[in-house]
Order: structure tokens, then C-alpha cells, then sequence
């Protein structure tokens, strides 16, 4: 038995127990629901509400990211194939806020005029939407990113637009080796003043990280 695979043994064994602790801490989310998919401006909510937007490569876990912070199940259909998600959904938060979860780009078997259209709805949204709040780039803690990765942070940082880093998946790796595959990717990135931080829809005790981040966004006027 190795030291790490022991060490995961203790650390299941904890969780329980500081999952308890850390959900006194987060945000209460009473009432979630699903608003609407659009695929055109005209059809974005009406309103006011800030909105906390999700932007990753297919299948990195946008669909697990909302069911975890949001504590549903499957408010946001997950699914085993990539590039499932080609519209814009919205997610009411206790009619507070929103999560929108943005189509997943790099899907290698999208055709090329899947790609221009899921493309253009992202392009659409940054570049009009006055209601983004926050933008939440989700990035694989397993692997460096992509070329379409580096694409989207570097898109992000020209939009001026308050964002972080989440590196999600990290139950796939060992607890001792998080750490450090969180600061590869900041170095990677570059990164030296925006929040970066694992995430896992396991290991739900990365969400109070998380929810301080979008909390303190919120909170600004």
C-alpha cells in the first residue's frame, strides 16, 4: 500500500466531518431552478441580476460544477459525451443571481460549423451582456491546458471582466499532489494576483473556497 493511497484512506475517513464544518460556512441556496437555454441575446433573462459565468472546454465539468455549488443533483444535465451543451443556459439562484454556463469549446469531433456557431454565441455573450458579474474559467487539474485554454484565458484577460481560476477533477489525483498541479497551472498561466483553486464534485469541501470568491463579487456594487 503506498503513501498516498493511505493517506486518501485518512482523508476519506475526514471528509464527513469537514464537509459538516464547511457547509455552516457557505451559502444557503434555497430554491435554484433552470430559467432558459438561449442562443440569442434577445433571449437573455430580462433584468438586472449579476451573472456568474462558466466558461471551460467540453466535458471538463461545467454541468457538475453547478449541481455541486447549487447542492441538486442534476439541476444541469451531465453527460458522457462532450459538446452537449450548445446553447446558453441560465440558472436562477433564489432569484438573487445567475449561473450561466457557456457552450464547452475544443471538442474535437464538433464540425467546423458547430465550432463557428458555439463560437459566436460565447463571442455574443462576453462582448454584450452588461449583467456579467464574474467570470469562472474551469480548467482540468489533471492535465496542462490546451491551446483553446490559453485562448479563453487570454480572451478573458482582454475583457477586463473580474474572473477566477478553478481547477476541477481533483478527486481523479491524489490529495498530496493537488497543491502542486494547482501551482503548475498558475505558473502556466502566468497567474500572480487572480484566485486560482482546485475543485471537485466529490470532494465537495473545495466549493467554501469557491463561494467566498463568488460571494465577495457579489457583494461589490
Amino acid at each position: 500500500m503506498t503513501i498516498d493511497l493511505l493517506i486518501n484512506i485518512k482523508y476519506g475517513k475526514i471528509v464527513e466531518k469537514l464537509i459538516k464544518v464547511r457547509r455552516e460556512k457557505e451559502m444557503i441556496v434555497k430554491n435554484p431552478k433552470f430559467e432558459i437555454s438561449a442562443v440569442s441575446k434577445k433571449q437573455y433573462p430580462k433584468g438586472d441580476k449579476k451573472e456568474i459565468v462558466l466558461v471551460g472546454k467540453s466535458n471538463v465539468g461545467k454541468s457538475s460544477f453547478v449541481n455541486t455549488m447549487l447542492g441538486r443533483k442534476s439541476l444541469a444535465r451531465t453527460s458522457n459525451t462532450p459538446g452537449k451543451t450548445k446553447q446558453i443556459n441560465f440558472y436562477n439562484v433564489d432569484d438573487l443571481f445567475y449561473f450561466v454556463d457557456l457552450p464547452g469549446y475544443g471538442f474535437s469531433k464538433m464540425s467546423k460549423e458547430e465550432k463557428v456557431v458555439s463560437g459566436r454565441y460565447i463571442e455574443e455573450y462576453l462582448e454584450t451582456r452588461d449583467n456579467i458579474s464574474l467570470i469562472v474559467l474551469i480548467l482540468d487539474i489533471r492535465h496542462k491546458p490546451t491551446d483553446d485554454d490559453l485562448f479563453m484565458y487570454d480572451y478573458i484577460l482582454r475583457t477586463n471582466l473580474p474572473f477566477i481560476v478553478v481547477t476541477n477533477k481533483a478527486d481523479k489525483i491524489a490529495v498530496t499532489k493537488v497543491d502542486d498541479e494547482v501551482n503548475r497551472i498558475k505558473e502556466i498561466l502566468g497567474i500572480s494576483y487572480t484566485p486560482i483553486m482546485p475543485f471537485s464534485a466529490e470532494r465537495k469541501i473545495y466549493t467554501e473556497r469557491v463561494w467566498e470568491e463568488i460571494e465577495k463579487n457579489l457583494n461589490n456594487e
